[in-house]
């Protein structure tokens, strides 16, 4: 792309990072939307509209062009991907059979870099970046458009006789509390910044653990190896999150998936000193990272329950996403300003554990006052 529309590497990544924060911004109108219609139509339009992005993509022969089909594909991102699944799981699943629903999807969702990375790389190889883009937009639309317009339901069954324009958080069988109460509320506020770093954090590694390593005598392709494991190991953390979050709760557990993040990029600061020290990295911050993608959905849900879930959830992602965009262009700046990527490392490790003892101590505080408020 950079030799054929004569742009730099940085042009051209820009347009993902819009993309990326266009998903952000969108993220709230999205979980209102899901809230009151379902995700029906709003996941069946942005299957639609991402395939035609897609071969719009593969027919840009400029940056501006480029940029407004990137502009566009934000919206279908945050129409289709991770939040609007989760907000349509919560509320067609019950309590006792969400968590398994959830890490079905997510599941499945760690698999793409492992199936599509290889495809990408053989349809590049035989036809280029366009054909491959072209070929994609067809797998892409026959997969997902009769998924999402025939299979997926309009609304729950519990649900079925709302009426046209009636909010789909009638029914009273469902808890929860609405956005507005909920950012009165400091464990929302702890969540929304805990999230909010973890994302920045892992987007930052993921672009930079390849230049680091290769300073200190690793080569780039063992490096990108590595990142590829690492998204294999979020299935068993994924699991694992599952497994321990039925006992103690999924609250309980997400504190510790932040303490869990800081080990991981301590170890990354120390890894070209420790021997097996990049295989640590693979296996503890693969793992953490595919926890906290699980976290997010399970632990909204269970603190404030399913009623308003997807208005929540896109007020959560508005923060989070908005940081995965700054993310790698943050890191760049905290090198510069730090003088290298050890201490950037160290510096995400400290604030992960930071937040992840915030959300602690305002979990524990907001448990004392509901225990001895009347009523609570």
């Amino acid at each position: 792309m950079e030799h054929d529309l004569g742009a730099s590497r940085v042009a051209i990544t820009g347009a993902f990072t819009v993309g990326m924060a266009v998903a952000a911004l969108a993220a709230l109108p999205v979980g209102r939307w899901l809230d009151r219609r379902g995700p029906w139509a709003l996941m069946t339009l942005g299957s639609c509209a991402g395939t035609a992005l897609v071969v719009a993509w593969a027919r840009v022969d400029g940056l501006p062009g480029l940029y407004l089909v990137w502009a566009l594909m934000g919206l279908v991102l945050a129409a289709t991907l991770y939040e609007p699944a989760f907000g349509a799981v919560v509320r067609w699943f019950p309590t006792q059979n969400r968590d398994r629903a959830l890490t079905t999807v997510t599941l499945a969702g760690a698999l793409a870099s492992t199936i599509f990375m290889p495809i990408t790389a053989w349809l590049l190889a035989r036809g280029g970046w366009r054909q491959a883009l072209l070929a994609l937009a067809a797998i892409l639309a026959v997969i997902t458009i009769p998924l999402h317009a025939v299979v997926l339901r309009r609304q729950p069954p519990r649900l079925a006789g709302a009426g046209r324009g009636r909010a789909a958080t009638s029914d009273p069988g469902d808890p929860g509390v609405p956005l507005g109460e909920a950012t009165r509320t400091a464990i929302f506020w702890a969540l929304s910044l805990a999230f909010a770093i973890g994302s920045f954090a892992t987007s930052s590694v993921t672009l930079h653990l390849i230049p680091y390593m290769v300073e200190h005598g690793h080569s780039a392709a063992a490096v990108a190896v590595a990142i590829g494991w690492m998204g294999a190991m979020q299935i068993p953390g994924r699991l694992l999150f599952v497994a321990v979050a039925g006992r103690f709760g999924a609250l309980g557990v997400t504190m510790a998936v932040f303490v869990a993040q800081a080990l991981g990029f301590a170890l990354v600061a120390v890894a070209p000193s420790v021997p097996g020290g990049l295989l640590l990295v693979i296996v503890v911050l693969g793992a953490a990272n595919g926890m906290a993608t699980l976290a997010r959905a399970t632990t909204l849900a269970e603190v404030f329950g399913p009623a308003h879930y997807a208005t929540i959830s896109g007020a959560v992602a508005l923060g989070a996403n908005g940081a995965r965009a700054l993310g790698p262009v943050g890191a760049s700046v905290l090198y510069a300003l730090l003088g290298g990527y050890q201490p950037v490392f160290w510096s995400l490790a400290g604030a992960l554990a930071l937040v992840g003892a915030v959300v602690a101590v305002t979990a524990a505080r907001e448990a004392r006052a509901a225990a001895v408020t009347p009523g609570a």
